[in-house]
């Protein structure tokens, strides 16, 4: 089982620009929901961006601590623009 802000940490720790929101879904620690913004994101499809924060999870999957991840990852200009949509 893993926290929140265990799977924040491990984000952070390989993308320290990273905003990261995440959702327990099941209370379990084993099923989240993440979003990420960073800036490391430019230039990358989304297939990449999500190998980024895969990479950064990588020991928590691995061991199966982390079961499923949902993931949504954001450049910063891109959140921006749907934060003022919102």
């Amino acid at each position: 089982m893993v926290s929140a802000d265990q799977v924040i940490s491990m984000i952070q720790a390989e993308m320290p620009d990273a905003q990261v929101q995440v959702n327990d879904l099941t209370g379990g620690g084993d099923h989240f929901e993440v979003s990420v913004v960073s800036a490391q994101f430019e230039g990358r499809s989304l297939v990449q961006q999500h190998q980024l924060v895969y990479r950064a999870v990588q020991s928590a999957m691995s061991s199966e601590a982390i079961h499923a991840l949902a993931l949504k990852t954001y450049t910063p200009a891109a959140w921006s623009a749907i934060a003022a949509q919102a």
